[in-house]
Parts: structure tokens; sequence; C-alpha cells
């Protein structure tokens, strides 16, 4: 009776361990299918692509952008300066123009008469400029700039684009006056008052600015900006400290994402930007340096993407593993269809404000545990700063392939432990037997 007993017990911890290694192989596979593509690090070149665009000059490239596997490439006009790019590690692309030339046809469209809902960028990729046009724009004032693109030269692209290139009120975590709902950016100190870097078109200096629509919880009030020509300001907060988190970007659900600093934008990046009206989304940088003709003023330098956002998001932070990149300032589409959105490059804006912003004491890591080129947001950090909670939330995660792993190696470990026993039992047993014999 006792050794069916102990038969009973070793099948059903085999059983129970087999099982186990199934589900952990499961659990192993379902985290890796539901891991978002994450592009190789970035080639570790001697330069970047932006270092050699400004080591090489206008006149032998024509910009730089990262491809699908997260690599330098720079756009280059001659066989010498390809040679430079490709010793420094990155990988050259043959163009006909140069970044002079392309620059030379933007300011002839600048210097053209402005035409609301037009905008322009140089696409490095494809070494021309492209001027859009939304459905505000007539036949005839289309039919203009279209000359004018012509008598330009052949580089000059004309598109017709969907909706409308308006700005974009509200943002992450929302901020109320009577000037309208805009975002609360990125937190930013001058040394002695904390403030918010938002979008200059939230509101003309002296906007006072709340956190609920009664106004009962007063956020601060706008103390500098510009707009139109550039889009930002700053919301100076009441008290002056912007207090807990202010390291922390909001990305919804009480979660949010540390920043560590503050860098370009580079073409071909995967960025993230949060707003409050159509939460977390992502994209790719597709062109730097665009200039948009709102309804209210032009704006120039700006950082195109193909981000969604909506009415609601305006102000909002776009970042990408953590370094702060940009504002959000306008755009055309939505979250349904798709559509394009502007940001106001945030090293600008720090450099003309005179400010510098507020980051975590060090870098963290992304969601893959490594730093890639274009990789996605790190693990959600509570805003609340408890590690623990942090720590559980990860573990939970179903993306998480530790659990999986863990379980996989308890199963081997019982089964193995139970083969021992097993083993062990037996030779005992067969002593006790053979002994009996020997007498």
């Amino acid at each position: 009776m006792r050794h069916a007993r102990r038969r009973i017990v070793r099948r059903v911890t085999r059983l129970a361990s087999v099982g186990g290694i199934v589900l952990g192989a499961a659990m192993v596979t379902q985290a890796v299918a539901s891991e978002p593509p994450v592009a190789s690090p970035r080639v570790l070149a001697e330069d970047t692509g932006a270092d050699l665009v400004e080591r090489l000059g206008a006149s032998r490239t024509a910009g730089s952008w990262i491809d699908d596997k997260g690599r330098p490439v720079v756009a280059v006009t001659d066989a010498k300066a390809a040679a430079e790019v490709r010793e420094a590690g990155a990988t050259p692309k043959l163009v006909r123009h140069s970044m002079r030339e392309l620059r030379s046809a933007t300011e002839t469209l600048r210097s053209a008469p402005r035409v609301t809902g037009t905008a322009w960028v140089v696409d490095y990729r494809s070494n021309e400029v492209v001027v859009r046009g939304d459905s505000s724009v007539s036949a005839d004032d289309w039919s203009e700039l279209t000359d004018l693109a012509d008598g330009i030269g052949g580089f000059v692209r004309m598109e017709r684009t969907e909706g409308t290139f308006t700005t974009r009120i509200n943002g992450a975590l929302p901020i109320l006056s009577t000037a309208g709902r805009c975002s609360a950016g990125f937190n930013v100190t001058d040394g002695e008052s904390d403030f918010i870097l938002t979008a200059g078109h939230c509101g003309p200096s002296g906007s006072v600015w709340f956190a609920d629509n009664g106004g009962n919880r007063p956020v601060g009030r706008t103390v500098t900006g510009s707009f139109p020509g550039n889009d930002y300001s700053l919301v100076q907060y009441t008290g002056g400290r912007a207090g807990d988190g202010a390291d922390v970007v909001a990305i919804g659900d009480g979660q949010g994402v540390r920043i560590t600093g503050v860098g370009e934008a580079s073409v071909g990046q995967r960025v993230f930007r949060s707003g409050s009206s159509s939460g977390l989304r992502d994209g790719e940088v597709t062109a730097l340096n665009a200039t948009v003709n709102y309804p209210e003023g032009t704006v120039s330098g700006l950082i195109e993407t193909n981000v969604c956002a909506e009415p609601g998001d305006s102000g909002g932070p776009l970042f990408s593993e953590g370094i702060a990149l940009g504002v959000t300032s306008g755009g055309s589409g939505d979250c349904e269809a798709g559509g394009t959105t502007f940001f106001q490059p945030v090293p600008q804006a720090l450099s003309a404000l005179g400010v510098q912003l507020i980051t975590s004491a060090a870098p963290a890591p992304s969601a893959s545990g490594t730093q890639s080129a274009v990789a996605p947001p790190q693990a959600a950090a509570p805003i609340s700063g408890e590690a623990g909670g942090e720590l559980l939330a990860r573990l939970a995660d179903p993306r998480n392939v530790g659990p999986g792993l863990l379980v996989i190696g308890g199963s081997l470990t019982a089964l193995v432990a139970t083969r021992w026993i097993r083993t062990e039992q037996d030779r005992k047993a067969y002593q006790r037997y053979y002994s009996a014999t020997w007498g």
C-alpha cells in the first residue's frame, strides 16, 4: 500500500512538472510574440550622421537619417565624401542636390506671398523639397505655388494632403485657462524657479492656468513665449516648484516615462508622443526644419512626424528612449485615418528661454533592456515613484519572458529531483534485497 502511494505521488509530480514546462514554454512564446519589434543597436560609428553632415558641409551633403536597421545614412554629393562617411562607420548615399541647393529652394518659398494651409520640408531620403497644401488652399493659390516650384527646379515635389494644418490644443496632463486647454509638456528650471515648457500658441503671457475646470487648482502663469515664428512658452509654477515626479511625463493609466536628457531628433527615428486627447502614440520622424503656415501665422524649424494627433494634444511631449525631443505644435489628420504632426524642438526652446530640463539622476533602460537606436519607451514608471509597484508591474507583464523561464526552470528541477529520488529509492531497495541473500 505504501509503495502504491509513492508511485501515485511520483506520477503526479512528473505530470505536474511536464505541465509546468509546457506552461512556461507557452508563456515565453507569448512574451516573444507580444514584444514590439526593436531595431538593432545603432552602429558604433566614429561620428553620427548629424556629426558627419556638419563636418563635411552643406555643399557636400544633403542630410542624414536612420535606416530600418537603426544605422545612420548620410546623403553625399561626391565620391570622396562617400568614402569619408563609409570610413566613419555610416552608410553613404550619392544624391544630385546638396543641402545648400535644398535650403535655397526653401528660402525662395519663404519669400513668396504667404499661403495659409501650406507647409514644406526637405525630404533627405528622396533628395527633394516637398510642398504640401491642405484642403483649405484654393486652386488658384495652389497653381501659383506650383508655378513657383517649377521655376525652382525638378527637385521640388507638390503634394495635396487631407484635412487642414491647425494648432493642436490640449496635451498629456491638461492645464486649462480662459485662453484654452493645453498640455504640460516637460518640466524645466532656471535654477531659481520651475516651469512647464509647452506650446507658444496655447496662450499669451499672463495667461493663468488651472488643473481643473472649476479653477480651484491653480498651476501657474505664462511668463514668456514665442508664437508665431516659433511655438514654445513657459508657465511658471504657482509657488515656484514642480514638486515630486518633475522628471516624469504622463503616458496614461497613472503611468509615466522618466526623462533622462534632451536631444535632437533624427529622420527615421522611432518616437512617442503623449496627449490627453489621444493618449500615447508612436511613429517616426519624417523630416526636420519644417515650415508650416498656420492660420495664426508661420512657424519654422519644426520636427515633422507621422505620429497622429488630435485637437486636445497641443504642448504634449515628444520623446524617445527617455530623451526629450519636442512639444506638440500642430498638424493635420487624426488617429483614425492617420496624419502629420509637427513639433517644436526642445533644444532650441531651452536655449532661447535660458532654462534647463529637469531630468532623472541616471538614465533608465529601455523596455528591451538595452539602449537601441529606435526603442520603445522604457518600462513605465509609476508617477508616484514607488519602485516596488514598478517591479511588480514588470513581473506581471505578459510580455516579460522572466516568469515563463522561472516556471520552466522550477518544473525541470522538480522533474530531475523526482527522477533522482526514484533512482535513490531503487538503489536502496536493491541493496536491501540482495543484502538479505548475502546473509
